[in-house]
């Protein structure tokens, strides 16, 4: 059987105020791109904050990698694809690629992980069944 691949992708507006003096993306501006595109996932995936806090729990992020391969700079459209990776785990984990708008070249790589807390700020470390029940919907299973 083939693994299902939930992917959303959004263009960026690359601002003034997200790069530096080289015209060329602040490091910092990327974990803004991927929270962009984690949100863009949970508008196309029924998967936003604010529907799992509605169940009860929060998703920070433990772990947040980026790879930089060609500069971003100032007035580029960039494409930002976000990738599901399954996991049996109690986790969420995303894969990232930013494209030249231009070429399709790889301009950025990144991943994250976040994991789920109840509403007392306590780890969880069984899958909650509304995240089971949301892969279940997705045949993730």
């Amino acid at each position: 059987m083939e693994d299902k691949v939930l992917k959303a992708s959004k263009l960026l507006d690359i601002r003034f105020s997200e790069v530096d003096s080289m015209r060329v993306v602040w490091h910092g501006s990327y974990p803004l791109y991927f929270e962009d595109a984690r949100e863009e996932f949970g508008r196309q995936y029924k998967l936003e904050y604010l529907r799992i806090a509605d169940f009860g729990y929060f998703a920070p992020l433990v772990d947040l990698q980026f790879h930089y391969r060609k500069p971003i700079t100032y007035g580029m459209r960039p494409r930002i694809d976000i990738i599901y990776r399954p996991t049996e785990a109690a986790k969420i984990i995303f894969d990232y690629e930013i494209h030249d708008p231009d070429t399709d070249e790889l301009m950025a790589s990144g991943r994250s992980v976040q994991v789920f807390m109840d509403m007392n700020y306590q780890l969880v470390w069984t899958t909650p069944d509304f995240y089971q029940e949301w892969k279940r919907m997705w045949n993730l299973l």
